[in-house]
């Protein structure tokens, strides 16, 4: 006997797609989304750039200062005391900046030129519009001077080794008379003990051998002995100018612009001069100088020529102008800052 058993049929399920207004939604959603991420990838990029522009620029004002600064402060410093009076007997001194160290500070406005720093567009030439500085002063550790030989001798016997001294340097010799500048022909004995100031062909070259003051340039000049009046002390000089130049490439579609130094050098026994970019990003450099007696900085211009070759300087206001290295904006400006600080100069601090 068979049993029917009834099959059991169950009917599909409707299967269901999504709406129109569904899939827009989703659309709509998924956009807003996408568009906040975005924007916050782009905002997070931008802000990046911004910290990493503002760092550098920072970076390059610490530099900037730093250098500048200590060769602010030891403007017109010698090894013994200030207001000394001066014999330089390198020839023709006033020829090259380098070597003419009457003054110890002078500035030059936006547009005057200074000799071996021209204006133009090529490496390292001198932007118009920005200022300059020339600083000259003595280098810290001094050599004591034990004697000189009698009469009109080249020959000074120092005291202590000084290693720190080569042929063609240019030094001071100075005690609480006077100062002499000239360049060393020669050095002997072990350490350097003996140190020769001799005329001869060096570049610059001493026109005399003789270290009195006032200066005369002849084969003994006027003969002055700094061993038979201690203390005495040899140190040798620097001269140092600051100035805003073009550096040869290429920033935002504009020549990039830097800060140089430009320093007195010894090559191989003759003096020269050696200029080294130091920051780039510096736009601008301006410079304003305190007189003393004055209650107002003024710009380099209104600082007469007495003015420069005495000791009436006694501050100099810095601002430079520094940019990043990015458009940080929509408008396409870059961050740009100032940098102003004022030095003392403590050689001529009352």
């Amino acid at each position: 006997m068979k049993i029917f058993r009834p099959q059991l049929h169950s009917s599909p399920a409707r299967a269901r797609g999504v709406t129109l207004i569904e899939l827009m939604i989703a659309l709509v959603l998924g956009l807003l989304v996408s568009g906040a991420a975005l924007a916050l990838f782009v905002t997070n990029k931008q802000t990046y750039k911004t910290s990493e522009s503002l760092g550098r620029v920072q970076e390059a004002e610490r530099t900037a200062f730093e250098l500048m600064a200590r060769d602010l402060r030891e403007a017109a410093g010698n090894a013994c005391e200030k207001d000394l009076d001066v014999a330089n007997v390198l020839k023709n001194p006033t020829t090259n900046w380098y070597t003419d160290f009457t003054g110890g500070v002078r500035g030059y406005d936006n547009t005057v030129a200074s000799a071996g720093s021209p204006f133009g567009t090529a490496v390292q030439s001198r932007v118009l519009g920005t200022d300059a500085i020339e600083l000259k002063s003595s280098v810290s550790g001094e050599t004591a001077i034990d004697r000189q030989p009698g009469g009109p001798s080249a020959d000074i016997k120092l005291g202590a080794v000084a290693n720190n001294l080569q042929v063609g340097d240019i030094v001071m010799a100075c005690n609480f008379d006077h100062a002499a500048i000239f360049q060393i022909s020669q050095l002997n004995g072990a350490g350097n003990l003996n140190l020769v100031h001799n005329t001869g062909a060096a570049v610059p070259g001493n026109c005399s051998k003789g270290l009195g003051f006032p200066t005369v340039c002849s084969a003994t000049g006027t003969y002055y002995d700094f061993g038979d009046n201690p203390p005495a002390v040899i140190a040798k000089l620097k001269a140092t100018r600051w100035y805003v130049g073009y550096n040869g490439r290429t920033y935002l579609g504009q020549p990039s612009r830097s800060l140089y130094q430009t320093t007195l050098t010894n090559n191989s026994g003759n003096a020269g001069t050696v200029t080294n970019e130091i920051t780039e990003g510096v736009r601008d450099m301006q410079l304003k100088f305190l007189l003393a007696g004055a209650s107002t900085y003024v710009d380099p211009s209104a600082v007469t020529a007495a003015d420069w070759l005495t000791d009436k300087v006694v501050a100099v206001n810095l601002d430079l102008t520094l940019e990043g290295s990015d458009r940080v904006s929509t408008d396409g400006t870059v961050l740009s800052r100032h940098l102003e600080h004022t030095v003392t100069i403590r050689n001529r601090a009352p």
